[in-house]
């Protein structure tokens, strides 16, 4: 193999991002070469729950849910508590129904539109099997005999030419030097940096000792190449867990949500936290400042059943069937299996399930299941169960500062020509929180839009 590689296009990362980039510019005429860091492609896309945010789909019609592209917006700003770039959200609200239906084109198939999740107002999650999805896009792409693709190569620095525009990477691959010459530019879109602890204690110390789960390759690689050029960042300090991991279960790499069909969560001593309602980010926050870091989540047999296996966040029955679920025959029995002090754990069970009755607001102000979503529901129908939980990194949701054509801006607020980025590795989106489904919503809409910047700018 050469030690240098000519290209029109060079995307960095073969998860969702990186291949709705290769499709879309080779669907465009150009010629992309992808690098991907790892022997398979796939990334922390692949490992996902698998849900995306789309607003006016024909699911949601067939269902007759009332959605916009514009309530889709507001609903991100409210959920990111106006910390989010508001061009970034109108860049996915504007552009995100055109790539529902372009990824239907490509064969991906869409499960029926659930409830409402975190931070919807309305029901908007489309469902996919994840890693699928992403093996469809890569065939297409490698159908188009436009994109080539090279696994285990990892980029290490990004060129520039003279006048400062990026033009190209030096890579390792196979242990070998390359160079990658793009006459069109580099497109990052190589994840998070889950895997790097150095980077977590830096931006979120708080999450020292949280579960972390992505792609192996989600090292902070794009982001210190783009660093190394000047790029800004954004959203650094809004690093956030999912809340509802279990924290001994090294198998299920989900989380599991039961607080978001009734349940509510209780500490170490016994007592709720916080509104049960919010976003899991913000969930997973109120999580890691608790004792140890673990709390539970408690549910009654109604709740148990309310479940939904379309949904891994939702599959209860699943994960009754591992042993993931403590059960017992009453609140006391409960109580004793997880060491609470039973007083308090009553006392606490009692005030909410009373709250409920009376149709009154329990503490810390939750008034819906989820979001604003969902009438409240005592716990009172045995068996009980408990799911012990913690906050899971699944991806840092940060990253470089990009406008809404995904070109990647320098820390004195000008692009840097020839690089634009995508997917896990870009801030502004979500700002302080998250709503269910934007992660790979944004990896699939700024992919697109990243690779119909650099075939048209």
């Amino acid at each position: 193999m050469s030690n240098t590689l000519q290209t029109q296009l060079l995307v960095i990362g073969g998860g969702l991002a990186g291949f709705a980039a290769a499709l879309s510019a080779a669907e465009a005429g150009v010629n992309v070469l992808l690098l991907e860091k790892t022997a398979a492609a796939g990334g922390s896309s692949a490992m996902s729950g698998g849900c995306l945010a789309f607003a006016g789909t024909d699911l949601q019609h067939q269902r007759g849910i009332e959605d916009s592209a514009e309530l889709l917006f507001r609903d991100l700003v409210e959920v990111g508590k106006g910390e989010c770039d508001e061009a970034i959200v109108r860049a996915y609200s504007d552009h995100q129904l055109a790539t529902y239906e372009w990824l239907k084109a490509h064969g991906v198939s869409f499960q029926p539109v659930i409830e409402a999740a975190s931070g919807q107002s309305v029901p908007r999650v489309h469902n996919v099997d994840p890693a699928d999805m992403v093996r469809q896009l890569q065939q297409a792409a490698l159908n188009t005999g436009k994109v080539e693709v090279l696994y285990n190569s990892r980029a290490l620095r990004l060129l520039r030419d003279a006048a400062g525009r990026v033009v190209g990477v030096s890579a390792e691959q196979a242990g070998q030097a390359l160079e990658v010459h793009a006459a069109r530019g580099v497109i990052l879109a190589c994840g998070g940096f889950v895997h790097d602890r150095e980077l977590i204690h830096r931006f979120a110390p708080q999450y020292d000792q949280a579960v972390f789960i992505g792609g192996a390759g989600n090292e902070g690689d794009g982001l210190r190449m783009a660093w190394a050029v000047g790029a800004d960042v954004r959203d650094m300090v809004h690093i956030k867990g999912t809340y509802g991991k279990h924290p001994m279960d090294e198998n299920n790499h989900h989380a599991c949500l039961a607080v978001y069909k009734g349940a509510i969560a209780v500490n170490q001593e016994g007592r709720r936290y916080v509104d049960e309602s919010l976003s899991y980010k913000l969930l997973g926050d109120a999580c890691m400042q608790q004792s140890y870091g673990v709390t539970y989540q408690i549910l009654d047999r109604d709740i148990m059943h309310s479940g939904d296996n379309r949904v891994r966040i939702l599959d209860f029955e699943r994960r009754l069937e591992e042993g993931l679920f403590v059960q017992a025959d009453s609140l006391e029995q409960l109580a004793k299996l997880l060491e609470l002090p039973e007083a308090q754990f009553l006392a606490e069970v009692a005030a909410y399930n009373e709250a409920v009755s009376k149709g009154e607001t329990p503490a810390f102000g939750r008034r819906h299941l989820v979001h604003l979503h969902g009438q409240l529901r005592t716990i009172s129908s045995p068996p009980f169960y408990a799911y012990p939980s913690t906050a899971a990194v699944f991806g840092t949701y940060c990253g470089v500062k990009i406008d809404a054509q995904m070109r990647v801006y320098d820390v004195f607020g000008a692009p840097i020509e020839g690089l634009l980025a995508a997917g896990e590795m870009v801030g502004g989106l979500h700002g302080a929180a998250y709503m269910t489904g934007s992660a790979l919503g944004k990896a699939a809409i700024f992919g697109r839009l990243a690779a119909a910047n650099a075939v048209n700018g």
